[in-house]
């Protein structure tokens, strides 16, 4: 990809937010910790797996792969959250078996309620 003067434009980022190096190191900081986040939750779901560290589900011809953090992330971005009412809790819409199975190997249960009833 290049500019119309012909320079390439690898990473671009708009100047206003790189503007001094506090904003350089804070916009470094905010990627290092997405790149932390992606890795653990790769991490997480293939020691969950044990020695096979295989699944299927996660292409659509059901081949058994290793999953990488951008196929788990994919599947579980597809998640619906149905928004509930005062006597109506919220509930997440699971619409495939491999959703289901990944948030079992990262241990996330979607019946528990983040602040309990009172």
């Amino acid at each position: 990809m290049s500019t119309p003067q012909g320079s390439p434009q690898y990473l671009a980022v708009a100047p206003v937010f790189v503007q001094h190096n506090r904003r350089a190191v804070a916009l470094i900081q905010v990627i290092c910790l997405a790149l932390l986040v992606f890795c653990l939750i790769e991490r997480q779901v293939r020691r969950a797996l044990g020695g096979e560290q295989t699944m299927a589900g996660l292409y659509p011809d059901n081949r058994r792969v290793r999953p990488t953090g951008r196929m788990v992330l994919y599947h579980l971005g597809e998640l619906t959250l149905r928004i509930g009412h005062a006597t109506d809790p919220p509930t997440v819409q699971i619409t495939r078996g491999v959703q289901l199975h990944l948030l079992d190997l990262l241990d996330v249960d979607i019946r528990r309620t983040r602040w309990p009833h009172t």
